[in-house]
């Protein structure tokens, strides 16, 4: 399990078993995405499908065993919620006694750290894994990562990112400096500095009802709120349960019409008693979401009441296409929602929309949703082919589906050819089925061992032995995941963004930031011979193009040298791609892991 490793099983053993190479192992049988609801956090129920077939992300992966690596006697403690590895509040590590062999301690097992001191004070006696959290206190989430004195509001967050107002959340055990900026915590989006809350929608794949209250200020979490979801049969019961002592919260059940879809997007509606504000992001509701975990947020600016006669869409058709998204859902539940946004001025809005919903897309509807979407925007306003020859497109991504056998007839048919649209430009990008003019990011076996959490993070990041082996291909086009400079290499990611990047890695021409992984039901695939898009899910996600930004501008600055005219976008990895080596394999989420710990000391062992 990922996000809620409430099942999770903690064992310390003198050793553990070698396992073969990644590549080789066989697959588990009839693995299920089963789940069930715990405590707070609800957990999916059973669908049998694979779950990174149907791009469920969900944080409820297949139950595993972390095997702890430690000399000591074995014990088994259930884990909670929490990240593990913090100090008890009335004890400092001047009462701990010292451990006999110091700095030079070479025990990794965290509850060992907890009750022996290493090195009178000294971080550098203890595991790199470990530094980072001696100033961690437990709390639930990153609201406490900065301290009081260095802390800025919301509202000043927002204007240090103006105008993108792209944000990634802030992560407990990582550096101030990497929180104090373009980083953001869900309390603070929802905080008084940014409007009188008159009511709220929420929309999301994952929820943990009480947690997400608790987000908000006392003197709104009784204001009505919306709870968008997908859930069906027993955890749409279970969520019904947990919103129930909430008279203000009601429930809104997207329809899933075709088989193995989600309603995997991430929006916040948040209407103020002097405007609304639209929040698209990358989270699902749940304190680990936003705990030690890398996501995206856009903060859009705050769209004020229409007046009479008033012109309320931007450029970018924001308000036409966010009201075409919100019809979709075909809810009584919403057409209050849509009022709101219909009676907003959303003209300051500069991105544009690209969603998908659920459906068999035909007509003048195919162009609407999922790549096909993109592709139009691309066409009508994106770089012109002249000044992106031979720039790659970069995709990166925390869970990946079936794209079938042949690399060229999704992945770098369809699929590549949206994203290399060019303004007026309808030929096919040139060499497209070489590795040079596609790049993917995607977590490797090492990324997720030696991340923050260590192998539990691989639980949100669905990717499983069967569905790889029937593309082999997939691998040939991976690249690490590595944020030094936004501090987040160890933050696991859970972030999508999709981009195109110059070869010398100083510009972009467009950057995307969506719920959307790397599936066909997130994207859509066509049918009937290209006169029909097939979309399993509910996606969002906002588009900037350096034009809406900065006029008769063709690019993003994204290196440190930014000329005077171009404007700088803070990217959420480092540029400077690295490919996987030889050695390296994808992180496959239904495989042991026994030959070397994580960053707790344990291993991954799932069910066989």
């Amino acid at each position: 399990m990922s996000d809620t490793d409430s099942d999770t099983t903690y064992i310390e053993e003198d050793e553990t078993e070698n396992v073969n190479r990644l590549d080789l192992p066989e697959s588990p049988s009839n693995q299920s995405a089963a789940s069930a609801e715990v405590s707070v956090t609800l957990k999916r129920s059973a669908t049998g499908h694979d779950i990174s077939d149907s791009d469920s992300e969900t944080s409820e992966g297949p139950s595993q065993l972390l095997l702890g690596r430690s000399k000591g006697k074995a014990s088994v403690s259930k884990a909670n919620n929490r990240t593990p590895g913090d100090l008890s509040e009335n004890q400092t590590d001047s009462d701990k006694p010292k451990c006999q062999y110091g700095a030079k301690c070479y025990r990794k097992n965290i509850s060992h750290r907890k009750e022996f001191r290493h090195s009178d004070e000294d971080e550098e006696g203890m595991p790199p894994t470990k530094r980072l959290k001696r100033d961690d206190t437990a709390s639930s989430s990153a609201s406490t990562v900065t301290s009081a004195s260095k802390k800025k509001n919301c509202l000043e967050l927002l204007r240090e990112a103006s105008p993108l107002c792209f944000l990634l959340t802030k992560v407990t055990g990582i550096p101030d400096k990497y929180n104090n900026s373009l980083a953001v915590h869900i309390s603070e989006i929802l905080s008084p500095c940014m409007g009188d809350l008159i009511a709220s929608a929420q929309f999301n794949y994952m929820f943990d009802i009480p947690w997400l209250v608790q987000q908000y200020p006392g003197q709104f979490r009784t204001k009505p709120l919306l709870i968008v979801h997908g859930e069906q049969r027993q955890s749409k019961v279970a969520l019904h349960e947990a919103a129930h002592p909430y008279p203000n919260i009601k429930l809104c059940q997207a329809k899933l019409d075709i088989m193995y879809g989600t309603h995997h997007s991430k929006m916040m509606l948040l209407l103020y008693t002097n405007g609304m504000r639209v929040v698209i992001h990358t989270a699902n509701m749940i304190d680990r979401d936003w705990y030690q975990k890398t996501q995206g947020v856009w903060i859009s600016p705050l769209f004020p009441k229409a007046g009479p006669g008033t012109v309320t869409d931007s450029p970018t058709s924001f308000q036409r296409d966010l009201v075409e998204y919100l019809t979709a859902y075909r809810s009584p539940s919403l057409q209050e929602w849509i009022g709101h946004v219909r009676t907003h001025d959303m003209s300051q809005a500069k991105v544009h929309i690209v969603g998908s919903v659920p459906g068999r897309h035909i007509g003048g509807a195919i162009n609407k949703w999922g790549h096909l979407k993109l592709r139009k925007v691309l066409k009508e306003r994106g770089p012109s082919e002249a000044n992106v020859k031979g720039w790659p497109v970069i995709g990166q991504f925390s869970s990946v589906g079936s794209l079938g056998p042949d690399k060229d007839k999704w992945l770098c048919g369809e699929w590549l050819q949206s994203l290399s649209q060019c303004e007026g430009s309808g030929r096919k990008m040139q060499g497209e089925s070489g590795h040079k003019t596609l790049k993917l990011i995607f977590p490797s076996k090492d990324n997720v061992r030696t991340s923050l959490e260590g192998y539990p993070a691989g639980g949100s990041i669905p990717y499983s032995i069967k569905t790889a082996k029937k593309q082999v291909y997939f691998h040939s086009f991976l690249h690490q995941w590595i944020a030094n400079t936004r501090g987040r290499s160890r933050a696991s990611p859970h972030i999508k963004t999709y981009c195109r990047m110059s070869p010398d890695n100083e510009h972009i021409a467009w950057f995307l930031v969506t719920s959307a992984n790397m599936s066909k039901a997130a994207w859509g695939a066509l049918e009937k011979n290209g006169q029909q898009l097939m979309i399993r899910s509910y996606e969002i996600g906002v588009l900037f193009l350096p034009a809406d930004f900065v006029s008769e501008s063709t690019r993003f600055a994204v290196s440190s040298a930014v000329d005077e005219d171009e404007l700088h976008f803070p990217l959420p990895w480092d540029s400077q791609l690295v490919p996987y080596s030889k050695d390296d394999r994808p992180w496959l989420w239904d495989i042991p892991y026994t030959d070397l710990p994580d960053s707790h000391g344990n291993c991954w062992v799932p069910p066989s």
